[in-house]
């Protein structure tokens, strides 16, 4: 897994903030983030088996993967931002269970 490459696309994904991203900008960070956070999933319920961590905030994240980029600018770049904050949430267990 390559933490590094991963928040770096969180990082870029959070600075839209300030910038105005394009419309392809968006899908390309949010099918980085989708990427990111499918495989941060698959590690989270290998490594935490029957003890997932916050089971609904999990289950959250695991429903938002199913939705579509939203077809407005405003709608995709709020979803761009959630996906960023989701798959800083799995990055951040992922580091920490690697400490242990």
């Amino acid at each position: 897994m390559d933490v590094e490459t991963i928040s770096e696309t969180i990082r870029r994904a959070l600075s839209f903030g300030s910038i105005r991203p394009s419309r392809d900008e968006l899908a390309a960070t949010d099918e980085a983030l989708r990427g990111h956070v499918a495989v941060l999933l698959a590690d989270l319920r290998e490594t935490a088996g029957r003890y997932l961590p916050d089971r609904h905030r999990v289950g959250r994240i695991e429903q938002h993967m199913a939705d579509p980029l939203g077809k407005g600018i405003l709608s995709a770049d709020a979803e761009v931002h959630q996906r960023a904050r989701d798959c800083q949430w799995l990055l951040a267990y992922h580091t920490a269970r690697a400490g242990w």
